[in-house]
């Protein structure tokens, strides 16, 4: 049974690690542990617990830039902006639900390093877009840090590119500094009933390719949303364009105001619609947005029980299937074919991530680039492996 380290700031966390190097003991890197069920499971000597090195180094609403540490929970730091009617614009999804946990359990850093983003994403850009800076400790014990608190800042590696979307399988992080931006003062939702998912498709394109500024374009149960935010004055203009674009989309129209939107919306953030199939093997696929509806179809035509609904124009799909051995991890990327893109396998249970690619497999030039980025961070592989194996 693996034990457990807990320190309490940023020294013990690289007196941990180098004790780690110097032992040869292997880390589960974990924040709270809400996304233990994402990745291959591991078998490590040690849990690296970081839940302790929490709060809140510094906030300047002014400059728009929050400094936390690594253990802090989202809702603690969602709570803070709210104060100042502040957001993080990339949306982080709570996927503690989804994953059998509760919800807010989660931490900004776990979300950054998975590169997490929600509907805005298409706007607002990803996880690693609003990062500034961080500090951290890699697994040959060396404390660095990287970036700073302002965007314009120039260290000659985009480190933040590398570290977000790795996992927790490069560098403990005790530190981040992140953007922050004004909260809309209005959200309204346009939704188009009924449309097939071509046709939901083609109008979220169009929308998004529009000068109206949408900043979130979904597909779910059969309605197609998007998302206007801003004054009201601006808003309201904005809808009243979108909708006569859309006016020969064949679809009825309706309208959600400011409180249902945004419950709408954190719902599909969350991937709330598919959060209630308790036994389903969850699925994220990421491919260009007017080759989804011919993805999913494929995967019907073998799984006609798969439950999908779109995100991101269109360039992300949820897919929930029926439990598997495999997860069909053969129809779910067979599906994709030429049509480019890539398959995550959310959720399932321990055994079956053991046994399937839970990532997708990099081509063979891009995983020898990914294995000496790890050989550079992490040579003895003392950070969560084999999570992304």
């Amino acid at each position: 049974m693996a034990g457990t380290i807990k320190p309490r700031d940023a020294k013990e966390l690289r007196q941990a690690v180098e004790w780690a190097l110097n032992e040869s003991q292997t880390l589960d890197v974990r924040g709270q542990g809400s996304k233990l069920a994402l990745g291959k499971p591991m078998m490590c000597d040690q849990v690296l617990d970081l839940s302790s090195i929490s709060g809140i180094v510094d906030y300047a609403p002014e400059e728009l830039v929050v400094t936390l540490r690594a253990g802090t929970p989202m809702r603690e730091v969602e709570a803070l902006l709210a104060q100042r009617n502040q957001m993080l614009a990339f949306e982080p999804p709570d996927l503690g639900p989804l994953l059998d946990q509760e919800a807010g359990q989660g931490t900004l850093v776990g979300a950054v390093m998975g590169n997490l983003a929600g509907p805005r994403r298409v706007s607002a850009g990803a996880a690693r877009d609003h990062l500034l800076g961080f500090s951290g400790v890699n697994g040959r014990g060396e404390a660095f840090k990287s970036g700073g608190k302002v965007m314009k800042n120039v260290t000659g590696y985009d480190l933040s590119k590398l570290l977000a979307g790795s996992w927790g399988t490069l560098a403990v992080l005790d530190e981040v500094s992140v953007k922050v931006l004004p909260a809309p003062d209005q959200t309204r939702t346009l939704l188009l009933l009924g449309l097939p998912d071509e046709a939901a498709v083609k109008a979220m394109c169009a929308a998004m390719g529009s000068p109206h500024d949408v900043s979130g374009a979904a597909h779910v149960d059969g309605r197609t949303a998007l998302r206007l935010e801003g004054v009201a004055p601006s808003v309201e203009a904005r809808l009243k364009g979108l909708r006569h674009l859309l006016a020969d989309a064949g679809a009825t129209m309706e309208e959600l105001g400011t409180l249902e939107s945004r419950t709408f919306w954190r719902d599909v953030r969350d991937v709330a619609p598919l959060a209630g199939t308790q036994d389903a093997i969850i699925w994220k696929i990421s491919c260009p947005p007017t080759k989804g509806p011919g993805i999913v179809a494929g995967i019907k035509a073998q799984r006609p029980s798969a439950k999908a609904f779109y995100d991101w124009s269109g360039g992300l799909i949820w897919l929930a299937l029926p439990a598997s051995a495999d997860a069909d991890h053969s129809i779910v990327r067979g599906a994709l074919g030429s049509m480019g893109g890539h398959a995550t396998l959310i959720r399932a249970a321990a055994n079956v991530r053991a046994g399937v690619s839970v990532f997708h497999p990099q081509p063979t030039a891009l995983a020898a680039l990914a294995s000496r980025v790890k050989e550079s961070f992490d040579p003895k592989g003392l950070f969560n492996p084999g999570r992304m194996g």
